[in-house]
């Protein structure tokens, strides 16, 4: 089906739908702008590793944004070199600059957020994108920025449930993801992105047709992450 998708970062969430599963996507984040401190003393490298090599997950992001979110894009390098998996880069992508860093540093994808970016820069850092070698993963939030994905032929999609505007302070979850679900093009892969609190809230955004799920603040709060992580890695044998 997802024949127009190619990459590192999408083939690792196709083998994960191959086996009937949504692919859980593990935030590395070390700040929420509403829940403050999420790392609680632990070293955000060793925890990649952890969730790679223990809990199993085949694939990570990483926020390098720093003044809201506390990364940065030695995180990133230290991650990309410490785990063997495809990982996104998730910051406020403005400039050709910034995707050159992104892939110098490693990343197999980068996020680049429609409500933040205008849509000729949008259009151009798409294509810079591929040009590099990047996957870019198109974020939205409303119908019009799906409408505008689907315009760039873009095969990875995000919804995110949250409002990245008001630094996701909001109560987002995933009902927008099926809200806007319908307006992604049959050949994409669609990532339902932030407000998933449960396997209940992983399993909505499955049904509603997202290949995965990308999950921070509620990973980083769980007594047990790796339970936790497992219990995300939904069923998804109802699409293709």
């Amino acid at each position: 089906m997802n024949a127009g998708v190619s990459g590192r970062f999408a083939a690792a969430i196709l083998s994960e739908n191959a086996l009937g599963y949504a692919a859980v996507i593990p935030d590395i984040k070390c700040v929420s702008p509403k829940e403050g401190d999420l790392l609680r003393g632990r070293d955000p490298v060793d925890t990649a590793k952890y969730l790679v090599l223990e809990a199993g997950a085949p694939l990570l992001s990483v926020v390098t944004e720093r003044e809201n979110f506390g990364g940065s894009p030695e995180l990133l390098r230290s991650v990309v070199r410490a785990v063997g998996v495809p990982v996104l880069r998730k910051d406020f992508i403005k400039n050709t600059d910034m995707l050159e860093e992104t892939a110098g540093l490693g990343a197999a994808a980068v996020l680049l957020i429609s409500s933040t970016t205008d849509v000729a820069t949008l259009k151009l850092l798409y294509e810079k994108s591929i040009e590099l070698g990047l996957e870019p993963l198109v974020e939205t939030h409303t119908a019009e920025e799906m409408a505008f994905a689907r315009s760039l032929g873009a095969r990875l999609i995000g919804v995110n449930n949250r409002d990245i505007a008001s630094l996701e302070l909001d109560a987002g979850g995933p009902e927008r993801t099926r809200a806007l679900a319908g307006g992604a093009p049959k050949d994409a892969l669609l990532i339902s992105e932030s407000g998933i609190m449960s396997p209940e809230g992983a399993a909505i955004a499955a049904a509603a047709g997202a290949h995965a799920v990308l999950v921070g603040t509620a990973l980083w709060r769980a007594a047990d992450m790796g339970a936790f992580y497992r219990s995300l890695r939904v069923e998804r044998r109802y699409h293709s």
